[in-house]
């Protein structure tokens, strides 16, 4: 299975770090956050991964090159037009071959265990949509996420502050089977001009009956939102954090 992340973005909420590099290759005690997510992907497996780029590109393909170093492949493609997380995705089609692919955003950064937890569940389950999501007191800011049991039955994104009776926010990490390109080749842009991939999840939800797996990361388990420049300065200045991830990488 290839793993595919997603670095295009301007990284405005980043700013003034992201006026010197791509927001996903900032230094974080020293490595850039992107090698952090990689080598949490290459501890969970992975040794195929495809990166989507754009603005500040030569910054990672230089860094990371084709993934020598790191013991994997790593494959680039540009994503010209930002037009969504949708969008980025769809860009990827033709380089996925086989019927499922992992994804996640190139800004987040989590325990290498949930990683794992996410292959695991995939494996023993034969999940073909899995929606990993972390705990918010309100989620406001990102997209709040409504379960069943286990399984996903809606996401509503930035529903506005205090309008959302969940606390399940969506962590920016997936599996998806490749039913998702159909859906998102048919989706009309948001009031945002964007591709909106939570759209094409509840679409398949709904219009399709697919099966959205969640995997609940813990309430105090660790994640880092690098589209937060407050999350960042702290992670920055704190190191009991990253013990952990040295140890794994």
């Amino acid at each position: 299975m290839k793993a595919v992340i997603l670095c295009a973005g301007f990284g405005k909420r980043m700013k003034p770090y992201s006026n010197t590099y791509q927001k996903s290759m900032i230094p974080l005690h020293g490595k850039p956050i992107l090698e952090f997510i990689i080598n949490g992907l290459v501890f969970a497996g992975f040794e195929n991964i495809i990166i989507v780029v754009g603005y500040r590109k030569e910054q990672i393909i230089e860094y990371f090159k084709e993934g020598d170093k790191w013991g994997i492949k790593i494959e680039y493609i540009e994503q010209k037009e930002l037009n969504g997380t949708g969008g980025a995705l769809l860009i990827c089609e033709d380089l996925i071959k086989e019927d499922h692919f992992f994804l996640t955003w190139g800004d987040i950064l989590v325990s290498y265990d949930v990683y794992k937890e996410i292959i695991n569940t995939f494996e023993k389950e034969d999940q073909d949509f899995i929606l990993t999501t972390n705990f918010m007191d309100d989620p406001y800011k990102g997209a709040a996420v409504y379960s069943e049991g286990d399984y996903c039955i809606g996401i509503i994104e930035k529903p506005g502050k205090g309008k959302s009776n969940s606390n399940l926010n969506n962590c920016g990490i997936f599996i998806f089977s490749k039913e998702i390109f159909p859906v998102l080749k048919n989706l009309k842009p948001s009031k945002r001009g964007e591709i909106e991939l939570s759209e094409a999840i509840n679409y398949g939800i709904n219009q399709r009956n697919w099966k959205v797996r969640i995997v609940k990361m813990e309430k105090d388990q660790f994640r880092g939102d690098f589209g937060n420049i407050k999350v960042y300065e702290q992670m920055n200045k704190e190191i009991d954090w990253l013990e952990e991830f040295n140890r794994l990488s």
